[in-house]
C-alpha cells in the first residue's frame, strides 16, 4: 500500500516499484484506488503498461467509485490470476486533512497489506517530518520511499525522517524514468548530501547497461588504437541507456560545483553525432580515413547538419582514438600506438629496436659543447687531462717506435695469397 501527499510521485512509483519486482521474479499487480484526482486512474494504466504489468482498474476515477471497495476487489482479482504481489495506489491530498487519513485508513483494514510504504518528496525539505509524523500516528507504515531525488536537494530529510519516525527508508527514486528506481543505500546517500557523489550506483547503473563482452572488445581495440566510429556509437548508446548525461556526470565527485555547467549541457548535441554516423557507411564507419570531401558533403546533407560538423566529429575522434591509445600504452595495456619494428635506409629491419649509430667525434667534443664544462665535473676538467676533452700526452706510446717496419714480418697464410 503506497501513501504520501499529492504530488510526493507515488502512482509513478507504482509503476517503479512493479517494473522492478518483476525483474526480481514476481508477478505484481497495480490497484488503481486513487478516484480523488483527476486522471489518476488513465496515468496508472498508462504506466503499468510502460512497465509491462497488469493493471486492476473497475471504476473510471475522477471522483466517481469507492477506493476501499476497489481495493478490495484488487485482492480477490490477484488471487484469482495468482499475483503474488498487490501494489495499491492510494489518493494523497496538497495537505494532511482528516477525510484522507479516515481513507487510508479504511483501506488498510480492507486489504491488511504486508507493506505501507509512505512516499516522501526529497525536495520538500525538513516539512517532511510534520507529514511523516502525521501519517505515523495516523495511519502507520513500515518503510519510507524518497522520490525526486534528481533534483537539486540533496536528501537531507532523509535523515530526519528516519530518525523522527524509526522507520527505514527502503527504495529512492532519482528521475521520472522507470529505470530511475533503487534499493536506498544509506552510505550513497551519506557521499550524495556531502557532496562526494554516488561513484557506487554509477558503476551499477553501467554493469546493467554494458554489456560485458563488447565492452572487452572495445577496451581491446581501444588499447590497439583501432577503434572504429561503430564502436564509438554503441558506447554512446549504451551511455544514454543509464540516463541523462547530467545525472550520470551528478555522480561523480565534486560535480556539485558544476551545477551551472550540467545544466547548461545539450544532449541535443550527442543527437547530432549519432545522426551523422549513422549517416556513413559501414565502410566509413569502421574506417573513417576513406571519408573524404564528397563523402563529407553526403554524410552533412544526410543527418541534417553542416560539412563543419561532420569535420569537427572526424577529427576530434582522430584526436580521442590517438590520445585514448597513447595513454593505454603508457598504463602498459599493450598497443598504446606504439611503433612496429622499423626498416632502415635498405629496407633491413632493426635489431632490437636499436637506433642509428652516433656519428663519431674525431678530437674530442666540438668546442663550446659544453660551456661550464661537463656536468658533474670540476671547473677546468679533470686535473691533468688538457682542455677540450682530448687525450693527455702518453710520452710516446701512442707513437711507433723508430725503425719498426710491420712490412718486414711474415705471417703464415702468406705464401697462400701468392
Amino acid at each position: 500500500m503506497l501513501a504520501g501527499l499529492q504530488g510526493a510521485g507515488k502512482t509513478t512509483l507504482a509503476g517503479k516499484l512493479a517494473k522492478w519486482l518483476k525483474g526480481q521474479g514476481h508477478t505484481p499487480l497495480l490497484v488503481a484506488a486513487d478516484l480523488q484526482r483527476p486522471n489518476a486512474v488513465t496515468q496508472l494504466q498508462v504506466v503499468g503498461e510502460r512497465a509491462g504489468v497488469p493493471v486492476f482498474a473497475p471504476e473510471p476515477g475522477n471522483g466517481v467509485g469507492n477506493p476501499v471497495e476497489v481495493s478490495r476487489l484488487g485482492i480477490a482479482e490477484a488471487k484469482a490470476k495468482q499475483h503474488d504481489i498487490v501494489l495499491v495506489d492510494t489518493a494523497g491530498r496538497l495537505g494532511v486533512d482528516e477525510e484522507m487519513m479516515q481513507q487510508a485508513i479504511d483501506i488498510r483494514a480492507a486489504v491488511n497489506p504486508d507493506e505501507i510504504l509512505f512516499v516522501v518528496d526529497a525536495m520538500v525539505g525538513q516539512d517532511a517530518i510534520n507529514t511523516a509524523t502525521a501519517f505515523r500516528d495516523g495511519v502507520g507504515f513500515t518503510g519510507v520511499v524518497l522520490t525526486k531525488l534528481d533534483g537539486d536537494a540533496r536528501g537531507g530529510a532523509a535523515l530526519s525522517v528516519r530518525e523522527v519516525t524509526g522507520q527505514p527508508i527502503l527504495f529512492a527514486s532519482n528521475g521520472e524514468k522507470l529505470e530511475d528506481f533503487d534499493v536506498f543505500h544509506p552510505d550513497r546517500m551519506a557521499s550524495r548530501i556531502l557532496g562526494m557523489g554516488d561513484v557506487l550506483t554509477l558503476i551499477e547503473q553501467a554493469e546493467q547497461h554494458f554489456d560485458q563482452d563488447q565492452a572487452e572488445k572495445a577496451a581491446a581495440k581501444l588499447h590497439s588504437g583501432q577503434l572504429t566510429l561503430e564502436d564509438f556509437l554503441e558506447q554512446m548508446l549504451a551511455i544514454r541507456k543509464m540516463g541523462p548525461i547530467a545525472n550520470l556526470l551528478g555522480m561523480l565527485p565534486g560535480a556539485g560545483q558544476m551545477k551551472d555547467q550540467l545544466g547548461m549541457l545539450d544532449e541535443k548535441h550527442l543527437d547530432r553525432i549519432q545522426a551523422i554516423i549513422r549517416g556513413m557507411t559501414p565502410a566509413e564507419r569502421d574506417d573513417p580515413k576513406l571519408i573524404n570531401g564528397s563523402r563529407r558533403l553526403r554524410i552533412a546533407n544526410g543527418s541534417g547538419v553542416k560539412v563543419s560538423d561532420v569535420n569537427d566529429l572526424v577529427n576530434r575522434f582522430f584526436e580521442a582514438r590517438k590520445m585514448m591509445a597513447s595513454m593505454a600504452g603508457r598504463m602498459g595495456f599493450g598497443g598504446g600506438g606504439g611503433s612496429k619494428t622499423r626498416k632502415g635506409k635498405k629496407g633491413k629491419k632493426g635489431k632490437g629496436g636499436r637506433g642509428p649509430t652516433p656519428p663519431k667525434i674525431k678530437g674530442g667534443f666540438p668546442p663550446g659543447m659544453f660551456p661550464g664544462g661537463m656536468p658533474g665535473m670540476p671547473p677546468g676538467g679533470i686535473p691533468g687531462m688538457p682542455p677540450g676533452g682530448g687525450l693527455p700526452n702518453l710520452g710516446g706510446l701512442n707513437e711507433l717506435p723508430p725503425g719498426f717496419d710491420p712490412s718486414k714480418f711474415k705471417f703464415d697464410g702468406d705464401d697462400k695469397k701468392k
